[in-house]
């Protein structure tokens, strides 16, 4: 007999204390983002397979899962990503002048996990924010993740910087691009310096040289001094080092923890410029990561300079201690005026009160109490 309560590889169900604290985190969250002044939108969970992923990256096509539409015969996909989305929804459905900001939370689908203890349904949370192309703008995502982090609870906090710019500016004077470019992006995520050798064998010295180094220039904000001795002095490789430190400096008069690591290029491949990852004690993975992706929308017809960070609160959850249920109060089975008004009261207050059907009473921490002619609150014992 088939088990039926078997869930797929890296696909769980969240139970109710977990559900309560991933409710309340998002809503925290949200609350936070709209107290910034970011629009919530709620993308639709599927769409057409080239809306999704179509000129976006080919690893985001890879972790799409993939149907055919009954009505139409068109390729459907199950989102892995909503940011492609929310480029959609403010170049094509919004279309407002000047500065946009807009944020969502909802489940994606991975055909693989990310990573070993990795849902294939990350609960993926984030900002958007569209119209800049300043410093200003990059800023503020940032603050706006690490403090979105603050209050889910996440404790200090590490930003490292990185510029895709820089990687994609070797590439393009070196006159590769397509898979060969890609084979290299995966060797520098993985920090293979026997690959990236074969692979940069036949590159103009300089160039070479430049590319080897990425994966060894990481550490403070020192190492930007490093890397402008180490890389052609390329003007937008200069320009990339400069941002860097321009934006490096701001955040730490914010007091955030700043470092840089060049070769760390771990977000989506469709960002064309800064790139950021943050990490905490207690977790193996980012728990936040974002950058530019300028021109995405380009796709959907308006081009728009763009930056923005996503997290995974089902992720983040799971490193910290379970919330707990709030208090919950046993109401008796009786038809009583007063006790009617007394549990309409509570409700009211946000108090979670359980009617007992005389079927085993639920499990429960308090109790309402008739003393003295007044329905009282009392612990249960």
């Amino acid at each position: 007999m088939t088990q039926l309560w078997l869930l797929p590889e890296y696909i769980e169900d969240v139970l109710p204390e977990a559900a309560w604290q991933i409710e309340a985190s998002r809503t925290a969250v949200l609350s936070l983002l709209r107290s910034h002044g970011y629009d919530l939108v709620i993308p639709p969970h599927i769409e057409y397979l080239e809306s999704l992923t179509g000129g976006v990256s080919d690893d985001l096509d890879l972790k799409t899962f993939k149907l055919v539409d009954q009505l139409s015969g068109r390729m459907l996909g199950l989102r892995a990503d909503m940011t492609p989305q929310v480029a959609r929804i403010d170049a094509h459905l919004l279309n407002r002048e000047g500065i946009t900001r807009l944020c969502y939370a909802g489940h994606v689908v991975h055909t693989r996990p990310n990573g070993h203890l990795s849902s294939r349904e990350p609960l993926q949370l984030g900002a958007e924010l569209y119209g800049s192309t300043s410093h200003e703008a990059d800023v503020e995502v940032i603050g706006l993740a690490v403090e979105a982090l603050k209050v889910l609870g996440v404790p200090q906090v590490q930003v490292d910087l990185g510029h895709v710019g820089i990687f994609r500016t070797l590439c393009r004077a070196a006159g590769v691009s397509g898979l060969a470019q890609d084979d290299l992006f995966a060797a520098l995520q993985l920090k293979d310096q026997p690959t990236i050798e074969r692979l940069t064998a036949d590159w103009p010295a300089d160039l070479q040289s430049g590319m080897r180094a990425l994966p060894t220039l990481f550490g403070d904000v020192a190492v930007l001094q490093a890397a402008a001795e180490r890389l052609p002095a390329l003007p937008d490789i200069q320009q990339g080092l400069a941002s860097l430190g321009t934006l490096a400096d701001v955040l730490q008069q914010q007091g955030i923890n700043v470092s840089i690591e060049l070769g760390e290029l771990r977000t989506g491949k469709y960002h064309n410029g800064l790139v950021f990852s943050i990490f905490a004690d207690g977790w193996p993975n980012p728990v936040a990561r974002g950058g530019r992706y300028d021109n995405m929308g380009q796709m959907f017809g308006r081009a728009r300079p763009a930056t923005g960070f996503s997290l995974d609160l089902r992720d983040i959850l799971r490193g910290l201690p379970c919330g707990k249920l709030p208090r919950s109060i046993l109401a008796p089975q009786q038809m009583d005026a007063a006790l009617q008004d007394t549990v309409a009261q509570l409700r009211a207050q946000g108090e979670v009160v359980i009617r007992d059907l005389g079927e085993g009473a639920p499990v429960t921490s308090h109790q309402l109490c008739l003393q003295d002619g007044q329905w009282l609150v009392l612990p249960r014992a």
